[in-house]
């Protein structure tokens, strides 16, 4: 009886969890962004803007140069695309043509790119991004510390695509290899709402 006592509270608390997964996939925490797993889905859009968690904190080295720190804050009042890539990656070495077409199409509306390396070599992060003429700036984050800033984020998930609105709040998260198109319509309707009073 007690056996079966305990299946049922386990049973219970996990369809709590569970249902907590489902609805709103951020919780907003005194403002701040936290991850919650979304039950399966690989596309998550965070609407309306009054629902979207901030990201006060994402920053680390700069793959190009090791002396400097880079981050959002670099970013004031702007949309920024954080990409999560390695060099190692075959659906990151797919999907980095058309982020670099994101940061030269949409840079004029105020849309960036900044790239997280994560689990690589500097010296393989370096050539992959010289052989592939890219201008957009990259942290390089061997250990997944910057990741720390994203509550919740989850860490092995490459590529991955986080789009911060211009108040820098999570208003997408992709778990997938981006599709140009698509990707393109939001960032872009994303751009255009206005940045909270």
């Amino acid at each position: 009886m007690k056996r079966l006592a305990s299946a049922v509270a386990v049973l219970a608390v996990a369809l709590t969890v569970g249902s907590c997964a489902t609805g709103k996939d951020a919780v907003v925490v005194g403002g701040q962004f936290e991850f919650v797993a979304p039950g399966g889905q690989q596309t998550i859009l965070y609407d309306p803007p009054s629902v979207r968690g901030a990201v006060t904190s994402f920053s680390g080295e700069s793959l190009t140069d090791p002396d400097k720190q880079i981050g959002i804050q670099d970013y004031p009042g702007k949309v920024v695309v954080i990409n999560v890539w390695g060099s190692w990656c075959g659906p990151c070495r797919a999907e980095v043509n058309d982020l670099q077409l994101v940061a030269d199409q949409l840079g004029p509306q105020g849309v960036a790119v900044l790239g997280l390396d994560v689990r690589d070599a500097r010296a393989a992060a370096s050539d992959f991004v010289r052989d592939r003429h890219l201008t957009y700036q990259s942290i390089f984050d061997p250990a997944g510390r910057a990741l720390l800033g994203l509550a919740g984020y989850p860490r092995n998930v490459v590529p991955s695509t986080i789009v911060l609105d211009r108040d820098h709040r999570v208003a997408a998260v992709y778990l997938t290899r981006l599709r140009l198109a698509e990707f393109m319509r939001v960032a872009q309707r994303i751009a255009t709402e206005p940045a909270a009073p």
